[in-house]
């Protein structure tokens, strides 16, 4: 059997051996359990690396299972100038190609696939915002409940010599928001890799429907005071972001993964009486062992 392929610190491609890179690629899916709250992580953060698997590889196990714990320092919600500590366990169960239950993607299954792509749907969820717990700018605004999302992606990598990943996904708010929200992104592995680390970056933009940023973004009459007046915000670009993930696999079956991301609110998102600061950051970081 010829031995598969890797990434070089040049960025090209080179024979070495298998495993450790092939699990490391899927690693990175092991997203914390606040995934699914909104943060300003890139939507391919959640699943970086899985479309590159079959890529380099014939053969995937039939099972993969990574679990652990996490934390993540991030916004108390879009557009807060405040940040916050939270913590929850990351879980990544894959079953082929075919299924997933990931924390960070949902619930879900690739409906369509081949060897460097996939497309399928999925069922996530949304934490929601608690209007005055979270903020004094808050106090008089209506909650944002909890619900599930429906979601539809496909992921393209372009080829072994240029493993450039791209992906696209919508994802309808069934409670909530009851909105469209939407990501356009991609993403390839970074100079540096090696057998035991491994790490990507790449840019994604954020599109929403109007209903989902007069829900997040908007005042209404009712809610308006002095110093927040009534706002209501259009339908189109969300905003803009950047996000860098890695993993470091310091044992055989222990590893580490980071993720660091930026996003740049726009349009009526940054003109919004409820966006104290226009540029949001996250950081998590989980320690993980895969069975």
């Amino acid at each position: 059997m010829s031995e598969p392929e890797t990434f070089s610190p040049t960025g090209r491609l080179r024979a070495h051996r298998a495993k450790p890179w092939l699990f490391g690629l899927c690693a990175l899916a092991a997203a914390p359990a606040w995934a699914q709250t909104p943060a300003p992580l890139a939507e391919w953060q959640f699943s970086a690396g899985i479309p590159l698997e079959k890529l380099f590889e014939d053969t995937i196990p039939d099972w993969e299972v990574r679990l652990g714990g996490a934390a993540m320092v991030r916004p108390r919600y879009d557009g807060s100038s405040d940040y916050i500590v939270v913590g929850g366990p990351s879980i990544d169960i894959r079953y082929r190609d075919i299924a997933f239950a990931s924390i960070g993607e949902g619930l879900g299954v690739n409906v369509l696939r081949g060897k460097n792509w996939r497309a399928g749907i999925a069922l996530s969820y949304n934490l929601g915002r608690r209007a005055k717990e979270t903020s004094p700018l808050l106090d008089g605004m209506e909650n944002i409940n909890p619900a599930p999302e429906a979601k539809l992606f496909a992921e393209y990598a372009v080829s072994k010599e240029f493993p450039l990943v791209m992906r696209v996904d919508a994802r309808r708010s069934l409670g909530g928001s009851d909105g469209w929200i939407g990501d356009i992104g991609a993403y390839m592995p970074l100079p540096g890799s090696s057998e035991k680390f491994f790490w990507f970056a790449g840019p994604t933009m954020t599109l929403a429907d109007s209903r989902y940023m007069n829900t997040w973004y908007g005042v209404s009459a009712s809610q308006a005071r002095p110093g927040r007046p009534q706002f209501s915000p259009s339908g189109g670009i969300r905003s803009y972001g950047f996000g860098v993930s890695a993993v470091w696999f310091f044992d055989k079956h222990w590893f580490a993964t980071t993720d660091v991301a930026v996003m740049q609110l726009v349009g009526d998102a940054k003109r919004s009486p409820l966006t104290q600061s226009a540029t949001n950051g996250v950081f998590d970081l989980s320690i993980n062992y895969q069975f």
